[in-house]
């Protein structure tokens, strides 16, 4: 089967992550050494040794490098931005980390038909333009039975909440003010539901989804049925 065709000319909702903009993201979100190593503890429960791994919209690769210092797994990132693609290259070269990472569209992946067993997109789904779209590509590249996680902020995350982890970020005074300010009236307006995941996966080939709440946001897990599955159904 071929990727999708794209929805609509521009692949992401706001500003372009390129250049400079991309490289003060890069310098913020690497004070969250901590959380990118404790999620990828949760994702390395789910993985068998040699599993093919794709983050989608990795940005500067910092928790696809993390996961590949876990286990012997296979790690691709794909990014729209070709700053972050250059960035997460250099990262993992200078971690000595077999990760690789490629520029496309979470709307058509440059992928085959059941390439992946895990995929993990973390802050960056609210930002596609073309959401069901990209759950149908995840769906169709993730191998039967494979699992999907989707971490990001919900829309209704209180201002208290967004304080605390800009806090807990330790970064300068102008970068965290901008940083709130950015959380607050770019980040969560765009964010989503929990019913909104729920109409989503519906609309998209997973029919379902499993949704976790946090303070901030909502880890929303996604499965791929095989034909075990099928055949269960039917008895």
């Amino acid at each position: 089967m071929e990727p999708s065709p794209l929805a609509s000319k521009k692949a992401y909702r706001g500003l372009p992550m390129e250049g400079m903009l991309a490289s003060w993201y890069a310098k913020n979100t690497a004070k969250l050494a901590a959380d990118f190593k404790a999620c990828t503890r949760r994702i390395a429960a789910q993985l068998a040794p040699g599993a093919r791994v794709l983050e989608v919209a990795p940005g500067p690769g910092y928790l696809a490098i993390e996961l590949a210092k876990l286990g012997r797994y296979r790690i691709t990132g794909v990014d729209i931005s070709r700053s972050f693609v250059r960035m997460a290259t250099e990262h993992a070269a200078r971690a000595a980390v077999d990760a690789e990472f490629r520029q496309g569209n979470a709307a058509a992946l440059p992928f085959a038909d059941g390439t992946f067993d895990f995929i993990v997109c973390r802050a960056a789904f609210k930002n596609f333009s073309n959401p069901v779209t990209a759950l149908g590509e995840m769906h169709r590249v993730l191998r039967p039975g494979g699992k999907a996680l989707i971490i990001d902020m919900r829309n209704d995350a209180s201002n208290e909440a967004i304080d605390s982890t800009v806090e807990d970020m330790r970064l300068g005074r102008i970068d965290a003010f901008l940083t709130r300010a950015i959380f607050k009236h770019m980040l969560r307006p765009r964010a989503y539901s929990r019913d909104d995941f729920a109409r989503m996966a519906a609309a998209s080939p997973f029919a379902r989804a499993d949704i976790e709440e946090a303070a901030m946001g909502f880890d929303v897990w996604l499965r791929k049925s095989s034909a075990q599955d099928r055949a269960d159904a039917t008895t």
